[in-house]
């Protein structure tokens, strides 16, 4: 599907894209046309995102949050319910998902609400709050909500469900202007009493975690589809790296190639190292999640360190691509400026590094011990 020709023409719209702050309505349709937007396994599908976000990593960071919601429907499907194929059909059919869950001061993240569901006597739920982060806020035709049903004070439940475009009660809000991975528009979504119909609710879950396989589904999409995001910028800003080397030359050595000195080879090399290591682990676990392997208990440390690890990696291997390419990078019209600035949303997305650690050392430890 992403020949080259259209790969490049996703990169010679990026930059224009960053600088007007616009969506990628361009690429999106390029992609709707080529048939991006069908399921697909997670595996072809981090191996796509990562070649994608080579060339154009805020298209990339936005389609992500469709390939998510779909992934979650393969899950869920793979393990013989057939509850969600209704989002695989409309995956078929063009639909695009959005991923609204993500809710500010709330470092609960999945395993608590506050936005408020209520329920109605025809089964479906009328949901009031506000989500931040709403990639693909100007093109999405269904949009991933959830939020908190306090209607049984003792057994409250997180209740999560689709909304339709034409659905009324939402609205976009405030501005997105950003430091970097501008075109995907994540703009902050308000929903007011926003009705998502029964046949569209698809669970009802107890507030705490859980090990029901549309959260599984979420995790193991989300953490590994956005490692591949930033793996691709890593590639990239490697690729420039390698190209700056060869084209500057060094007065200090009679003009050769700074491709021969020893401390940009090393700078490049050790860069090469690190992002070396990404591949087996992204595509493995992708791999694992396709045949449902189970990994028990370690899966949230393996998905947690590979998303730290990945984007940490990128940030890094960016850096180092800078280092080697002298004063001209810091200009904002160069592409290793954009790709730094894109890097640097890595840190935002869940799971952040202190939850990262966190679940890793509860894991390794078990969890902190009660006693004074």
């Amino acid at each position: 599907m992403l020949t080259s020709d259209l790969l490049e023409r996703f990169r010679s719209r990026a930059p224009g894209y960053d600088q007007r702050n616009a969506f990628f309505t361009e690429d999106l349709a390029d992609l709707r046309d080529v048939g991006y937007l069908a399921p697909q396994s997670l595996l072809d599908a981090v191996r796509n995102q990562r070649m994608l976000a080579r060339f154009a990593p805020a298209t990339a960071l936005g389609v992500n949050m469709h390939h998510v919601v779909v992934g979650v429907a393969r899950v869920v499907s793979a393990g013989g319910d057939s509850s969600l194929d209704w989002i695989l059909d409309d995956a078929r059919a063009g639909e695009l998902f959005a991923f609204g869950n993500s809710e500010a001061g709330n470092d609960q993240v999945m395993f608590d609400s506050r936005t408020r569901a209520e329920p109605q006597d025809d089964g479906s739920y009328l949901f009031t709050g506000t989500k931040i982060f709403t990639s693909l806020s100007p093109a999405w035709t269904r949009l991933g909500i959830f939020g908190r049903d306090d209607s049984d004070p003792d057994a409250p439940v997180l209740v999560h469900g689709y909304l339709t475009r034409e659905t009324p009660g939402h609205r976009t809000a405030g501005e997105w202007n950003t430091l970097g991975m501008r075109a995907t528009q994540s703009f902050t979504t308000v929903l007011e009493n926003a009705r998502v119909a029964p046949e569209r609710i698809a669970r009802r879950l107890p507030v705490g975690p859980s090990s029901d396989p549309y959260i599984f589904g979420i995790f193991s999409n989300f953490l590994l589809l956005i490692s591949a995001v930033y793996a691709g910028i890593a590639d990239r800003a490697l690729e420039l790296g390698g190209e700056a080397a060869h084209r500057r030359t060094s007065m200090k050595a009679g003009g050769r190639s700074y491709a021969d000195d020893p401390d940009i080879r090393w700078q490049l090399a050790d860069a090469a190292i690190a992002l070396d290591s990404l591949k087996p682990q992204i595509e493995s676990l992708a791999a694992d999640v396709d045949s449902r392997v189970d990994h028990g208990a370690a899966w949230s440390r393996l998905l947690a360190g590979t998303k730290t690890r990945s984007v940490d990696v990128a940030r890094s291997v960016v850096e180092s691509a800078i280092r080697c390419s002298g004063g001209s990078s810091y200009s904002a019209d160069n592409e290793l400026s954009r790709l730094y600035r894109d890097a640097l949303a890595g840190l935002f997305h869940p799971s952040d590094p202190e939850s990262a650690h966190a679940t890793v050392a509860s894991h390794l430890l078990g969890p902190v011990s009660t006693r004074e």
